[in-house]
């Protein structure tokens, strides 16, 4: 698990340190530079799966800017050639070091990868063979030293002997395999219904694309697990697969969403009550969505959810995240999760350190920076009750707001 990470001349960021928990939920005004604290992670997981083409960050779900964008630019200050990433993991006391910088064409320089301990040019380029064997006997975010196939393991044991790998650059690579297949999710409706197909990701996209595949793919446990789920949509009778796409003979897709995914109204007359994803709302597939990440065996170990609250009533909002947080610790995930919305705080017990909250907004020079939050007993006593962390937010306690208002 990535506990510390500190990011350095990386967009609004100047040069921060984070000390991260399981789960990670980051509030602040608009344009503050919470998405940036993402985005930074998603370049590490970039370089740790060696590739850093802006289609690859693409994929992670970076906003690919010009490096000279992506560089810190402030006023009075004269611009650097590089940006750093510095973190410490579970398993690795010594901590990492990453430098991105651009070579002569102006694309990032896969040399970044000295970070791990890797220099020279041929060693990278191991690294990268190294990373696409990896990939064809595990899916993204399912690699530790535990899980290799033995023959996987002889492969690696060779290739470490001919490149002359030491054991500590192998240990450092292992430990820091922690962000390997890091994602930022950003979810969209038509994404979610089907129509959409734009981030190429398997086995879920970046946007919502392939909930069905996912679910599909369930096995029977993970299966039952999400569908306990259903009592959060108060509609929800069940949900199913109709792998064979039959549905859509029987005019139940009219607009030709690819999704396979059906529901079923319990209020509706049973004969009926079936309809397809893209006649759904929205709040549901959010829902699911969520829900089917954090129990899936095939989904990233680590990620973030960008605007977690987007297409949601305040109340599940705040019982999205109470389950969120539960099954971070069942299913060993880590989360980063940005939210504009009060009610999501509601689902946080601040009293679990593996639960944290962070203010996030920008110093008079404009330099992002953040700053956890721990609840001052003097506030949380107001009218003869404890308030709740939202009501703390909106009333000022916590910070996150503009001074402006």
């Amino acid at each position: 698990m990535l506990q510390e990470i500190t990011i350095k001349n990386f967009k609004s960021i100047e040069n921060d340190t984070i000390k991260l928990g399981r789960v990670n939920v980051f509030i602040g005004e608009n344009g503050c530079g919470k998405s940036n604290i993402l985005e930074a992670v998603a370049f590490l997981s970039a370089a740790n799966d060696g590739l850093l083409s802006n289609e690859h960050l693409f994929s992670k779900g970076i906003r690919v800017a010009k490096p000279e964008l992506t560089i810190s630019n402030f006023k009075k200050k004269v611009q650097k050639k590089e940006f750093e990433i510095h973190t410490l993991s579970t398993g690795n006391k010594d901590g990492n070091k990453y430098i991105f910088k651009t070579d002569i064409d102006n694309n990032w320089d896969m040399r970044v990868m000295i970070g791990m301990g890797f220099e020279s040019k041929a060693e990278i380029s191991f690294m990268q063979e190294l990373v696409e064997s990896i990939e064809k006997f595990l899916p993204k975010g399912l690699l530790n030293k535990n899980n290799i196939p033995e023959s996987l393991a002889v492969e690696l044991l060779n290739k470490i002997t001919e490149k002359q790998i030491t054991e500590k650059q192998m240990n450092n690579l292992m430990n820091t395999f922690s962000a390997y297949g890091f994602l930022i999710y950003a979810l969209n409706t038509p994404a979610l219904r089907g129509f959409t197909n734009e981030s190429r990701k398997e086995p879920v996209g970046i946007y919502g694309e392939n909930l069905d595949y996912l679910i599909a793919n369930f096995d029977k446990n993970e299966l039952q697990t999400l569908k306990k789920y259903n009592y959060l949509i108060e509609w929800l009778a069940d949900f199913d697969i109709d792998r064979e796409d039959n549905m859509k003979f029987n005019g139940y897709k009219p607009n030709r969403s690819k999704s396979k995914l059906f529901f079923k109204d319990k209020f509706m007359a049973t004969k009926n009550n079936l309809f397809s994803a893209e006649n759904a709302n929205e709040g549901v597939l959010h829902i699911l969505f969520y829900l089917s990440v954090m129990i899936s065996k095939r989904t990233p170990k680590f990620f973030a959810i960008d605007n977690i609250e987007s297409c949601l009533n305040p109340h599940l909002c705040t019982n999205l995240m109470k389950e969120i947080c539960t099954l971070a610790k069942e299913q060993d995930k880590q989360l980063l999760i940005t939210t504009h919305n009060p009610a999501i705080l509601d689902g946080l017990n601040l009293n679990d350190d593996e639960i944290r909250l962070f203010e996030v907004s920008r110093n008079r020079a404009g330099h992002t920076v953040t700053r956890r939050i721990t609840v001052k007993p003097e506030h949380e006593q107001q009218e003869g009750r404890r308030l709740k962390l939202s009501e703390l937010w909106t009333r000022g306690y916590l910070g996150a707001i503009s001074e402006k208002y």
